[in-house]
């Protein structure tokens, strides 16, 4: 196992994350016998980091992986956990939501804990002085409750830059979707280089996006296969991050036992890729695209006559194009209603400015509709802040 010093403590640099444990189709209950047995092989390959959340599998997920952790030493495994402050329904008890993500996990304290999904929309609940989050997990941290404290993230980069600067010396490391299809499509790159700016560590989630990039299409695998045959794609993916040196953490949402065998053959050492390696991944992910070629030149925004920040709504655009998922609606959730898209009034300047000729108001037209009727954050947030009342036991 590679593992990656942080402060003194020994990670091993794959992480098992808890999010996509199996579970019955009708009953929604957690494969129990399959997480013990995935955990008991991550453990024995050398794997020490487990990541749940409060949210995960409708709050299933920190009691499953308490239970798969029940034979093992609490000193010999490290626990991270995240604060839901992108679900809740309004301020409440932020502490007595925190002590019920300790006891549904079976410890008193987690090693690291985040702030979970910090965007353009929940920094507004994150920072605000009304719902105290920030202040509230400070003072978890203080009494010894959190021992080293982030963030997850899915906003844009100003808004990286931003929180960061805002928030200088009080966080230890982010975790951001980082992988070689999201490298360009997500800026994944650019966030890299600003949380290593301010001196932080890069924990890594989606490493393969979902699956996506384990399961490629047949061309792009055989493609791969000529590079290094007998190797998984998901290899590839992996062997991606390990080029990167200021990587800690990189959270795999593992449900299978070969896929835990296959993790843990790819980190017994460190092989990241050689030159035509990349040269072929990074083809496979423009393939993969379906957007415009926006490459944030920003030739687009002095002439727009409602101001618009095109750039920003092209990336959120491209997002769309490769997968619909309610994340992307967050992002626009985050914006005045006078900068979404459907605000664009086809004047059409900045098609004229634009370099690489995108049609900038017909993408904006369509950003629009796949944001109207696409997943929105909004639905999965009610099911959510039922669960914290019920768990809070809040009238709603």
């Amino acid at each position: 196992m590679i593992y990656k010093d942080f402060k003194g403590l020994k990670l091993s640099n794959l992480g098992f994350g808890c999010m996509r444990f199996a579970r019955d189709p009708e009953t929604g209950e957690v494969d129990q016998e399959l997480v013990n047995a995935m955990f008991k092989a991550a453990i024995e390959g050398g794997v020490n980091y487990f990541d749940t959340s409060y949210a995960y599998l409708d709050g299933k997920s920190e009691g499953a992986m308490a239970e798969g952790l029940k034979p093992y030493p609490r000193e010999s495994y490290f626990l991270a956990d995240k604060f839901p402050g992108h679900s809740i329904p309004g301020p409440v008890d932020n502490e007595a939501l925190f002590n019920i993500s300790l006891q549904r996990s079976g410890t008193d304290y987690f090693d690291f804990y985040l702030l979970h999904n910090v965007t353009e929309w929940s920094v507004k609940i994150y920072e605000s002085d009304e719902y105290h989050i920030i202040p509230d997990m400070l003072r978890m941290k203080e009494q010894g409750k959190i021992r080293h404290f982030g963030f997850s993230f899915h906003g844009g980069c100003e808004l990286l830059e931003d929180f960061l600067t805002r928030h200088e010396g009080m966080f230890e490391f982010v975790q951001i979707q980082c992988n070689y299809l999201d490298w360009s499509l997500q800026k994944a790159k650019e966030k890299y280089d600003i949380i290593t700016k301010h001196g932080l560590k890069v924990w890594v989630m989606e490493p393969c996006r979902g699956g996506k990039l384990a399961r490629l299409p047949e061309a792009a695998h055989e493609k791969l296969q000529e590079l290094r045959p007998g190797s998984s794609d998901a290899s590839f993916a992996f062997r991606f991050l390990q080029g990167l040196p200021e990587i800690g953490m990189v959270l795999s949402g593992m449900n299978a036992l070969d896929q835990v065998t296959d993790n843990l053959k790819t980190f017994e050492s460190r092989l990241p890729l050689g030159e035509e390696e990349l040269k072929v991944l990074y083809a496979i992910a423009e393939d993969m695209k379906r957007g415009v070629p926006c490459t944030g030149c920003r030739y687009c925004c002095p002439g727009c006559p409602m101001e618009l920040d095109i750039p920003y709504l092209l990336e959120v655009y491209n997002s769309y194009k490769v997968e619909m998922n309610a994340s992307m609606s967050m992002r626009l959730d985050g914006l005045p209603d006078e900068k979404k898209p459907a605000s664009c009034i086809q004047c059409g300047q900045c098609s004229h400015a634009c370099p690489q000729g995108i049609d900038v108001p017909a993408a904006l037209a369509e950003l629009d509709k796949l944001y109207n009727e696409g997943p929105k954050w909004s639905v999965q947030a009610k099911s959510r802040h039922e669960q914290v009342r019920r768990d809070l036991n809040m009238k709603g």
